[in-house]
């Protein structure tokens, strides 16, 4: 009997002693859920004092600039228009203008047509090389197994292409003479 009631009295105080935990345990739940609430509120109020000073700075900007347009339409409506005082003609020699006044290396002006050559660089050559970089890097990226192979065969193949259309290019431009 003796250990019947000392049982009980034990399961009652448990059972108390449990409840009261989780009394304290929803206080404390209900207290965080409140300091997260402020928080939220404090940054929530940080946020629109931010987005006032932008609006304010915004506003801000857009007056100084005003100003300054006002500004720079009256410096120009009160400065003097610029006079050219000198001026310098310069001559430049023209050998294929064809009127024999002008000494063409050696050679009278008189002998008919004379080919001048372009500068820089053709657009064959430029194909060529685009297109031997672009077909190499395709090759390799393609060629899973051997990567150097791949960058080869794709290389020649790119800079066959790239010449080709390169050439086509020239022949329409008048670098050189079409075929007949």
């Amino acid at each position: 009997m003796k250990n019947i009631i000392v049982t009980g009295l034990l399961s009652v105080f448990l059972l108390t002693a449990c409840k009261k935990d989780d009394q304290i345990a929803d206080k404390s739940l209900d207290q965080q859920k409140m300091e997260f609430q402020m928080r939220q509120l404090e940054i929530e109020k940080q946020k629109l004092a931010i987005e006032k000073e932008k609006m304010a700075y915004e506003a801000q900007k857009k007056a100084d600039s005003t100003v300054e347009a006002q500004k720079a339409k009256t410096a120009a409506a009160n400065s003097k228009p610029q006079v050219i005082k000198e001026t310098h003609t310069i001559y430049r020699d023209n050998p294929s203008s064809g009127n024999g006044n002008y000494a063409n290396n050696g050679t009278s002006a008189s002998q008919g047509t004379t080919t001048t050559q372009k500068k820089g660089m053709s657009k064959a050559a430029k194909g060529t090389i685009i297109g031997t970089v672009g077909g190499a890097a395709a090759g390799a990226i393609i060629a899973k197994k051997n990567r150097g192979l791949g960058a080869v065969i794709g290389g020649v193949v790119g800079g066959a292409t790239g010449y080709t259309i390169g050439r086509a290019g020239d022949r329409k431009d008048g670098r050189v003479q079409p075929k007949n």
